[in-house]
């Protein structure tokens, strides 16, 4: 394995524990209501010094949601739902059900208020790619004070 290899794979798994601590929090009663977030990719930028591109999977069981959050400051969010269906509220704009195929983006310090699964039944996923100050960490961060109602 090159170093650069291990590089990423380190960031890879620093990632997955910063959106694991910001994302799963562990309350009793609640944690199965969270998503899931696994890390798909990470490079650096080519000749964009300082930046990276992170992909994640976001999974959502029936009913799931992502507590109300703020995304690292320097980091400019698209989102495209690979199955099911997600509602999604970023900033002041009215909350909007994307389907399958649909995509969305967030702008950096965007507001994301509401992010869930618009269905009770069925789960739901979505790939969301960061483009990111290479070391604006963690990328997610849960508001203060914000938890998952049963």
């Amino acid at each position: 394995m090159t170093s650069d290899n291990k590089r990423i794979l380190a960031t890879s798994v620093a990632i997955a524990a910063s959106w694991a601590s910001a994302s799963l929090v562990s309350r009793p009663g609640q944690a199965h209501d969270l998503e899931t977030v696994e890390p798909a990719f990470e490079h650096a930028l080519p000749k964009v010094p300082g930046k990276s591109l992170i992909a994640v999977v976001v999974t959502y069981p029936p009913g799931g949601k992502s507590l109300p959050h703020r995304h690292a400051r320097s980091a400019f969010i698209y989102a495209r739902v690979l199955t099911g269906a997600v509602r999604s509220r970023v900033g002041d704009v009215p909350a909007k059900v994307y389907r399958a195929g649909e995509s969305f983006f967030e702008e950096p310090g965007a507001h994301h208020q509401t992010s869930e699964n618009a269905s009770g039944s069925e789960s739901a996923s979505l790939l969301a790619v960061f483009i990111v100050d290479a070391d604006d960490k963690p990328l997610t961060v849960p508001d203060p004070g914000a938890a998952a109602t049963p």
